[in-house]
C-alpha cells in the first residue's frame, strides 16, 4: 500500500464538494427516512398480506396476490404485493411536493397493475389456445423485471434530472454485435438445457443448500455462460488487436480539489509511468478551487519528475467537470488520459493501455481499480471490482455494450472526445455520459484488464454513502441526459438495449432490501410447503447466482485470496442496496413528466 494511502489519512479526507450533491438535481436525505419507509413498507404489505390470507378475495385474486387468473404451480412471492407496497411507501418517503409523490404513486400503481393485469389476459388466451395455462413462477420473474424498470422509467420521466441533450450516432455495427449476441445465447441456452438435464451430484447439493433459490439449474447457468462467452470474446479480441510497440504522445489531465496529502503521490507514479513510456507525457494538473496548498505541492512534484513536462492550470470554478473541460481544451496530444487526484497508476500503465489506439475504432480505454487496503470496505471492494470491471465490463465490450469506463483512469481519443462534446457539468456521471456518447460515435469502448491502478476507497460509512448515493444517481441522470438515444428511432446496442438494463438493474437494487423484509413476512406468514419456497428465495436474495458470479470472477482474474473476502461482499452488497433506496430517495420528484414538459416546450 502506498504511504498516501495511510489509513488515518483516508479517515479524515474531505470528501464532499459540489459534485456530491448536484444543485437542483437532488436533495439532502437524512438517515432515518429510509427505514422509515422499510417500516411503512413492511405495515403496508402485512396489510395486504393479511387481507389475502382471510381468502375473502379468492374470487378475484385466486392466487392470493395481485393475480387475476390462474395459473400452474406456485410462487415463492407475491411480487405484485411486494411492488405495489414499494411503489406506494417510496411516494410517502420519496423528495418532491406531496402532490408530486401523491400523482407518482397513483400512476406507477395503475401502470403496473394494468401491465400485470394485460399478462393475465395473455394467460387466459392462452389456456384457451393451449389448454393449460402457463407457470406462475415464469410471470411473477416477469412482473418482478417490469416493476424494476417501470419504477426507474418512471424516475426518468418524472424525477428532475439534467436537461437533455442529443446523443450523435456515427457508424454502429449493430448486425454483426446482435448475430454475436444470438449466437452466444444459442450456446448458452443448449448448455444449460444440457445440464438441466443431467442428474448431477453437484446440481443437488445446491439445491439443498438452497443455492439455486427453488430454480433449476438450466436458469442458473444461462447468464453466467452467456457472460463467460462474451468474456472470453472481449479479451481474446483486445489480445489480437492490441500493438506491442505502438505508442504515441499522451497528455494527462488530473482535476484536484483539496489534494493536498496525495496529490504529490499521485504525480510520482505519473513520472514512474512515464518512464517506462516511449513517447512524451503531458501532464496538466488542474487546481479546482483548492483552498489548501495543492497547487505548490503539485508544483514542486512536477518540477522533480524525470520523465514528464507540465504545468498546474487555475480553474476557480468549483465543479470538476469544469476543470476537465478546461484540461481538454490545455492538452495538446491525440490522446487524453484522465486520472483523478487520488489514484495511483502502475508503471506499465500508460504503455500498455495505449497499445489498444492501434486500432482507429476505439475511443476509450480503462483498467480495473484495485483498493489499496487496509480499510474496513477494501477486501469487499475488491470482489466488486473483480466482478464489474474485471468480468463484466470485458464481456460488454465483446458486443460494444461497454457503456461506463470510470473517470479514475480513462485514456480517450481526443478527437472523440471532441466531437462528443464539453463534459457535462452540474451532475453526476459525467464520465459514463461522456464514454457513453463517444461509443455512440461509432468508437469502441474497452476495458483492458492487464491495466490496473490503485484507487481510493472510502474508509468511513459517511464517505462511503456519500460516494455510492452520487454514483448511484448517475445512472438516472445519464439516461436522463441521453435519453434521445432510448426513444429515437435510431438505432444502437447501448442505447435499446444496454441503458434500459442499467436502468432496470438500479431498479432492482433500490428494491432489494425491501424485498429481503417481504420475504421474511412471508416466511412468517408460511407454513408448510410455502415456507421452504420462501426461504429458499430468500438465501438465493442473499447468496444464490450473485454468489457464483463473483467465485467465477475472483478465479477469472486470479486473485484466490480474494475468495476469502466472500462473506464480506455479500455483506457490502447489502449495504449497497441500502444506499442505492437512499439515493433514489434523493431524486426530486416532479408534478409533471418530462414527457409531459418537453411537449409543451415544443408547443411553445
Amino acid at each position: 500500500m502506498s504511504p498516501s494511502h495511510d489509513i488515518d489519512t483516508r479517515q479524515t479526507v474531505n470528501f464532499r464538494s459540489v459534485d456530491s450533491q448536484p444543485r437542483g438535481l437532488s436533495a439532502p436525505v437524512s438517515r432515518l427516512r429510509a427505514p422509515a419507509l422499510l417500516l411503512t413498507f413492511c405495515i403496508l404489505a402485512l396489510i395486504q398480506l393479511a387481507v389475502f390470507s382471510t381468502g375473502s378475495l379468492d374470487w378475484l385474486f385466486p392466487q392470493r396476490d395481485y393475480v387475476f387468473t390462474p395459473y400452474v404451480g406456485e410462487h415463492s412471492i407475491a411480487v405484485r404485493t411486494y411492488i405495489v407496497s414499494f411503489y406506494v411507501a417510496y411516494s410517502i418517503y420519496g423528495s418532491g411536493s406531496a402532490t408530486a409523490r401523491a400523482l407518482f404513486a397513483l400512476e406507477l400503481v395503475f401502470l403496473f397493475l394494468t401491465i400485470c393485469a394485460l399478462l393475465d389476459v395473455a394467460n387466459t388466451l392462452f389456456l384457451v389456445l393451449f389448454g393449460s395455462p402457463y407457470p406462475l413462477t415464469f410471470v411473477q420473474i416477469l412482473a418482478g423485471l417490469i416493476g424494476f424498470g417501470l419504477f426507474s422509467l418512471m424516475l426518468v420521466q418524472r424525477g428532475v434530472m439534467p436537461p437533455t441533450k442529443p446523443v450523435e450516432t456515427g457508424e454502429q455495427h449493430n448486425l454483426r454485435m446482435l448475430l454475436r449476441i444470438v449466437a452466444v445465447a444459442t450456446t448458452a441456452g443448449a448448455a444449460s438445457a444440457y445440464v438441466g438435464l443431467q442428474d448431477w451430484r453437484l446440481i443437488e447439493g445446491m439445491r439443498e443448500l438452497t443455492l439455486l433459490g427453488g430454480i433449476g439449474p438450466g436458469i442458473l447457468l444461462f447468464l453466467p455462460t452467456f457472460f463467460l462467452q462474451l468474456y472470453i470474446i472481449g479479451l481474446l479480441e483486445r489480445r489480437l488487436s492490441a500493438a506491442s510497440g505502438h505508442a504515441e504522445p499522451i497528455s494527462v489531465i488530473v482535476p484536484a480539489h483539496n489534494e493536498a496529502p496525495i496529490i504529490a503521490e499521485t504525480i510520482r507514479h505519473i513520472d514512474e509511468a512515464a518512464q517506462q513510456f516511449a513517447a512524451e507525457v503531458e501532464l496538466i494538473v488542474l487546481d479546482n478551487n483548492s483552498s489548501d496548498d495543492t497547487a505548490e505541492i503539485a508544483r514542486t512534484a512536477i518540477a522533480e519528475g524525470s520523465a514528464i513536462t507540465g504545468r498546474v492550470v487555475a480553474v476557480p470554478r468549483p465543479g470538476k467537470a469544469h476543470a476537465l473541460n478546461r484540461g481538454i481544451e490545455e492538452a495538446k496530444h491525440a490522446l487524453v488520459l484522465r486520472i483523478d487526484a487520488d489514484t495511483q497508476i502502475g508503471p506499465d500503465n500508460i504503455r500498455l493501455a495505449v497499445q489498444n489506439f492501434h486500432e482507429p475504432h476505439i475511443g476509450v480505454v480503462g483498467g480495473v481499480p484495485l483498493p489499496p487496503g487496509g480499510g474496513m470496505f477494501d477486501r469487499a471492494r475488491l470482489v466488486e471490482v473483480l466482478v464489474k470491471h474485471g468480468y463484466y465490463s470485458p464481456a460488454l465490450s465483446a458486443f460494444w455494450g461497454l457503456i461506463g469506463v470510470p473517470g479514475m483512469f480513462a485514456i480517450y481519443r481526443a478527437e472523440a472526445l471532441r466531437k462528443a462534446g464539453r463534459i457535462a457539468t452540474g451532475m453526476n456521471g459525467e464520465d459514463t455520459d461522456m464514454s457513453f456518447r463517444i461509443s455512440e460515435l461509432g468508437y469502441h469502448c474497452i476495458v483492458d484488464y492487464r491495466v490496473s491502478y490503485v484507487s481510493e476507497v472510502p474508509a468511513t460509512f459517511a464517505h462511503m454513502r456519500e460516494q455510492r448515493m452520487r454514483w448511484f444517481r448517475s445512472v438516472y441522470h445519464v439516461s436522463a441526459r441521453g435519453r434521445s438515444a432510448i426513444l429515437s428511432n435510431s438505432t444502437t446496442i447501448r442505447g435499446k438495449l444496454v441503458l434500459p438494463y442499467m436502468l432496470l438493474n438500479s431498479g432492482r437494487r433500490a428494491m432489494m432490501v425491501p424485498i429481503l423484509f417481504f420475504g421474511l413476512l412471508q416466511l412468517l406468514t408460511a407454513s408448510g410447503t410455502d415456507n421452504v419456497l420462501v426461504w429458499q428465495s430468500i438465501i438465493a436474495v442473499l447468496v444464490g447466482a450473485p454468489a457464483l458470479v463473483a467465485v467465477g470472477a475472483i478465479l477469472l482474474n486470479r486473485h484466490p485470496a480474494a475468495l476469502l473476502a466472500m462473506p464480506e461482499y455479500l455483506a457490502f452488497r447489502a449495504l449497497r442496496s441500502w444506499y442505492t433506496l437512499e439515493s433514489v430517495l434523493s431524486i426530486q420528484i416532479s408534478r409533471r413528466s418530462r414527457r409531459y414538459s418537453e411537449m409543451m416546450e415544443r408547443v411553445a
